[in-house]
């Protein structure tokens, strides 16, 4: 098997496969309405639908990265209030999450095994790296949002 096959077997496991750390984002947010991912447990914490955001976003822009583009972070680093608290609009989230799930499926379907090593110029890191820490990155959120929804 591939190492790209490797690594897409990996990001789709945590996502809604059979990880090693046993929990997934779409088995942990499948029973999360929209007024829990909402609500603000504490003034200095994200909500999870504000991390489920913020995800999604740092999903595009690494993707967007290793297909060749430079992609300038915001001050803000993805984390915005939600305008829009209904649940339709907490589904579309949802579906915006599994759709960047399925870009990135798509993207490792064509994705060279050599192309790991390139580096993405704007910070030196290599694709290799980058796909890893959006991994990490999810897992690392993954984690918060367990904690939250255990706090609700």
């Amino acid at each position: 098997m591939s190492e790209s096959k490797r690594i897409s077997n990996l990001y789709q496991s945590i996502y809604n496969g059979n990880p090693w750390l046993e929990v997934t984002l779409a088995n942990t947010l499948k029973d999360v309405r929209a007024e829990q991912a909402h609500k603000k447990i504490n003034p200095n914490l994200n909500t999870i639908w504000e991390i489920v955001n913020h995800l999604i976003q740092w999903r595009r822009n690494i993707l967007r990265r290793v297909q060749g583009e430079t992609v300038v972070t915001p001050d803000h680093n993805y984390f915005v209030p939600v305008i829009d608290p209904s649940e339709v609009a907490w589904e579309q989230s949802l579906q915006t999450l599994a759709k960047s799930q399925e870009s990135w499926n798509a993207f490792f379907k064509d994705f060279d095994d050599s192309d790991l090593a390139k580096v993405y110029p704007a910070n030196n890191h290599t694709f290799y790296e980058h796909i890893h820490g959006i991994i990490q990155h999810d897992v690392y959120h993954l984690g918060q949002i367990v904690i939250l929804k255990k706090l609700l």
